[in-house]
């Protein structure tokens, strides 16, 4: 994305301190505390007054790439003031509601840009370097009664804090050029004078990536990712060490399909085999074969490759489980049984191969397609459970139901 985007960091910066107070259950306002008593009359509110910015000094000359001159960095200074149900202030009500707005901002002390945050405020903020971080301030009565002055303001109880490190860039996004006078197609580069100058040109600097969608992904299925300059030609996407198929682009998207090929409804490559890559989290990115032979990488994104569940199987005592990517000796694998909403019995790997099957001991299958369960129906009631298998902290999609009996 854009280095751009964080021009409108001061903004960015209030909207997520509101949007995590408002996940914690909070009437928010923004602006004057004394705007903030005249609206809403009927409801109990926090409300966040931004009231100084100051450079910060120890960034002064901090930049987020080598060679590139620094950006402004900034220190937001904040009050929260709490009102209660009649818009009064200095309440018991009121103070409580405070107290309680402090927690809520205490929790998100190093503030997160997850999925949840707007995509406009993750795009303003996230090319940052350093992490937000909340710190509360003093909030004597001589800084509150200056910045509650004027005949139609009152004094106040609030508590003060600060945000930073906010970071704001230039519009333009940095320049790169080979030195001149230098022969690069050499090797060793050789210099050649200006007499005898040629500069290869490249219309871009890469492939740039914003946000994939979904976020997580089975074997065989498309996703989206969404970026800059993905419509550059000799490119492979890469989830971990494997490269997935690429069956669209445009400028702005491209469409990945994460396996080579899907045959009678059944994917088919080194994914579904089993002995590529483990269901979890991974790192995602694009890279771009260049003309010396080298190839130029995207950032990273992360890409949530799923199990897939396809069926149960129960006989002589054991549970085998079906499907694809469910894991290996080294991988984290957690299968539960649930009735009605409740977990009534979680299994994990606890001996290693090629020990035999031990009671209630999950056991995966060579090519990730399986994984056996030993006793699992002992000391459980009849009826009927659902099957949730979790795979490096992946669920599959499908939940099959066993019958015990």
């Amino acid at each position: 994305m854009a280095l751009a985007d964080s021009g409108r960091a001061i903004g960015a910066v209030t909207r997520l301190l509101s949007e995590h107070l408002m996940r914690h259950g909070f009437a928010v306002a923004i602006g004057k505390p004394e705007q903030a008593a005249l609206n809403d009359t009927l409801n109990r509110k926090l409300n966040l007054f931004l009231y100084e910015t100051n450079f910060d000094g120890s960034l002064r000359n901090v930049a987020p790439y080598p060679d590139q001159p620094p950006p402004l960095w900034l220190t937001l200074r904040y009050l929260v003031t709490a009102f209660d149900a009649s818009e009064e202030s200095d309440t018991a009500d009121a103070h409580e509601l405070l107290g309680q707005g402090l927690s809520a901002l205490q929790e998100l002390n190093f503030l997160q840009l997850d999925n949840l945050v707007p995509a406009g405020v993750r795009r303003a903020l996230e090319n940052s370097p350093e992490p937000l971080k909340i710190t509360f301030e003093d909030s004597p009565p001589d800084l509150l009664s200056k910045i509650m002055q004027g005949t139609a303001e009152k004094y106040r109880l609030s508590v003060a804090f600060q945000v930073r490190p906010v970071m704001i860039v230039p519009s333009e996004p940095p320049r790169f050029s080979l030195l001149v006078g230098v022969d690069y197609t050499q090797a060793p580069p050789a210099t050649i004078g200006e007499d005898r100058i040629g500069l290869a040109a490249l219309a871009s600097l890469g492939p740039r990536l914003v946000s994939i969608e979904p976020p997580a992904f089975e074997p065989a299925a498309e996703f989206t990712l969404h970026g800059e300059d993905l419509h550059l030609s000799n490119l492979d996407c890469m989830l971990g060490n494997v490269a997935l198929s690429i069956i669209g682009q445009r400028p702005d998207t491209l469409t990945v399909r994460a396996e080579g090929a899907v045959t009678g409804g059944a994917p088919e490559g080194p994914i579904a085999a089993g002995n590529a890559i483990s269901a979890g989290e991974h790192a995602l990115s694009l890279r771009q074969l260049m003309p010396n032979g080298r190839y130029r990488s995207s950032n990273i994104l992360s890409g949530r490759l799923l199990p897939v569940v396809s069926g149960v199987a129960v006989g002589a005592g054991n549970m085998t489980i079906s499907g694809l990517l469910l894991g290996t000796w080294d991988d984290d694998v957690l299968v539960a049984l649930v009735r009605d909403g409740v977990m009534a019995r979680l299994f994990e790997p606890n001996a290693p191969p090629p020990a035999p099957v031990a009671d209630r001991t999950v056991v995966p299958g060579a090519d990730q397609k399986s994984l056996t369960i030993g006793a699992f129906a002992d000391g459980l009631d009849a009826g009927e459970y659902r099957v949730m298998v979790r795979v490096n902290g992946q669920q599959a999609r499908l939940s099959p139901a066993v019958t015990v009996s």
